[in-house]
């Protein structure tokens, strides 16, 4: 299973833009969330949604960014408005997922990194 996260680019302050993440395979997600990097900082965690659709947000972007998910749980969304300088970062999507039942596993997927550049 790989995931393919998409839709970053270069917006001015106020603008907004929406990320995606797609699993390759089909995967029982548990939680999934969107981290960022920004340069030279640490990753940190920006949105996350649990299976029963219960999410959190990094306070910094709460009230602007909203995560969603397909009804499948197989791909992640994060929608970015009022785009701020300080949300320029490379965002990573994560989920963790079950992968084995007897006992319960679960394991931890990453995508590539999708680069968010605001600026005027």
């Amino acid at each position: 299973v790989q995931l393919q996260a998409y839709g970053g680019g270069m917006v001015q302050p106020g603008e907004s833009l929406r990320l995606s993440c797609a699993a390759t395979g089909t995967i029982f997600s548990v939680n999934m969330n969107w981290y960022r990097q920004a340069p030279g900082k640490q990753r940190e965690l920006v949105a996350g949604i649990t299976r029963d659709d219960k999410t959190n947000y990094a306070d910094s972007v709460k009230g602007r960014f909203t995560i969603t998910t397909d009804s499948a749980k197989n791909a992640v969304y994060l929608q970015m408005d009022r785009l701020k300088p300080e949300d320029t970062a490379v965002y990573y999507c994560h989920v963790k997922a079950v992968v084995a039942t007897a006992p319960i596993k679960t394991d931890d997927y990453w995508g590539q990194g999708t680069l968010v550049t605001v600026s005027s």
